[in-house]
């Protein structure tokens, strides 16, 4: 129950941080389309005035901004949907008692596992007791990737 909490609790943390970076860059994208309507404003109200170079300039880069800002939103909101987490794989190691086998074996966890808990299966190369010895996570290598 412990470890389901733990998995459970992972999981959530990772949603919530990759939530916080999504929230602000939203945020931080927002405010600088903001800025590039004002800049779109402000290049009427100049052209209008008579500073046609100037006008066209904020232009320029009012537009620019707003469409790299709104490129970004929604570039961002499609990698927060394609992240995936994956709940680590827990393994129990268990080992046989009589001191003269040591035959150890590996198996999924299960709900009531604990260090040093006596199982109820048999070893299967002496037929005598074994106990839970050690639990841990499965911790997968990266994919080595070689520069040509």
């Amino acid at each position: 129950m412990r470890m389901r909490n733990m998995t459970t609790q992972n999981q959530t943390q990772s949603a919530s941080t990759n939530k916080k970076i999504s929230t602000y860059l939203t945020l931080i994208v927002l405010i600088v389309m903001a800025l590039a309507v004002t800049a779109l404003l402000i290049a009427a109200e100049t052209y209008l005035a008579g500073d046609q170079l100037a006008a066209g300039v904020l232009a320029g880069i009012g537009v620019l901004a707003l469409a790299m800002s709104v490129g970004l939103l929604f570039q961002s909101k499609r990698q927060a949907a394609e992240v995936k987490v994956e709940a680590p794989k827990v393994m129990t190691l268990t080992e046989c008692t009589n001191k003269g086998c040591n035959n150890k074996t590996s198996r999924e966890f299960q709900r009531g596992d604990y260090v040093y808990k006596e199982i109820d299966v048999p070893c299967g190369k002496c037929g005598g007791k074994q106990m839970v010895t050690a639990i841990y996570k499965e911790v997968k290598e990266k994919e080595k990737t070689y520069n040509v």
